[in-house]
Formats: structure tokens, sequence, C-alpha cells
């Protein structure tokens, strides 16, 4: 009803014809902007995982919804809104080092690392015959004892842009 209400006002005021209608425009934008930027949470503790999600708005996600699904395959939360953000979400060791080590050895590909902290590890990696390059990272998140990884989709294309609203997405989820 709120809605209504305010776009009625809008055209009511756009109907005046007083020179206002840059700020009604204006209004009306922002309004729609509000609409778009509120992102739904994600509860994981119905997969048996203490964390949420809290994906960008939609506008960003090209009108993606954010959906979580269990894959009995790989015993790991998926996370997936459109083609610039998906999670990989598993319980596991945590091992940054053992990342690392493995990047170095990896002889298909080059790996940069751009950010490395004690919970995360932020690479760019590069075929050396392609122009194309893709930013992907490793995060451990610690709750209730419990060590999960969290990572970007295997075979995904994303920029730094896009990881760095990955990795800001999770969070642990507090006790009640």
């Amino acid at each position: 009803m709120e809605r209504y209400a305010l776009l009625l006002s809008i055209a009511l005021i756009a109907g005046c014809g007083d020179g206002k209608q840059d700020a009604v425009d204006r209004m009306a934008e922002e309004a729609a902007a509000a609409d778009s930027a509120t992102a739904t949470v994600l509860d994981l503790s119905t997969y048996d995982t203490p964390l949420l999600v809290t994906p960008p708005d939609a506008q960003l996600l090209g009108g993606a919804k954010a959906t979580a699904v269990w894959n009995e395959e790989f015993g790991r939360v998926e996370v997936r809104a459109g083609d610039h953000f998906a999670l990989n979400i598993a319980e596991g060791p945590g091992d940054l080092a053992r990342l690392k080590a493995d990047l170095e050895r990896d002889m298909l590909r080059k790996h940069t690392v751009i950010e490395e902290t004690p919970d995360r590890i932020v690479y760019r990696s590069q075929f050396p015959d392609e122009a194309l390059v893709s930013v992907h990272f490793l995060r451990v998140v610690q709750v209730a004892g419990r060590i999960f990884e969290v990572t970007d989709h295997d075979e995904g294309r994303f920029t730094e842009e896009d990881v760095r609203r990955m990795l800001v997405s999770v969070a642990a989820k507090q006790p009640a």
C-alpha cells in the first residue's frame, strides 16, 4: 500500500507542471532502487551449516534471485544467483597453505596471489596462451568449533569485483 501511495504522490507532483520533473524522476529512481536493494538473507542452517549469505542486490545480479541447494555428490551447499555470484560452502580443514602449494604446482595455469590473510586467499588464474583472467578465492570461516571453506564456483569466470562481493556476503550465524 505504501508503494502505491508513493507512486500516486509522485504522479501528482509530476502532473502539477511546476518544473520539479527532475526531482520527481529522482524520487522514483530512488524508490525503485530501494525496492530492489532489499536483499534476502539465506540461512544455511537447514543444511547443517551455521552460516548466513547475503547476496548483493538483484540489480547487480541481473535480476537473479539467490538460491541455495545441497549437492550430495560433493558434500557442499551451493549458493547461486546469476552469472556473477556463485559460492560453494563445505566443511573442511581450511588449509590455505595447501591451496597455495597446489597453485604453485599447477603446470597448466599461471596463478598470482592478490590477497592473503590468515582466513583467505584471493588469486588470479590464467592459461598462458589466453588473455582471459579469472579471479578465485578460498575463505575459511570458523563457527561453533567447526571449519567451513567458502570458495567461488569451480568453473566460474569472476572478476575481482565479483569476488569481493562474494567474500563479504558470508557471515557466521550467531546462536539464538
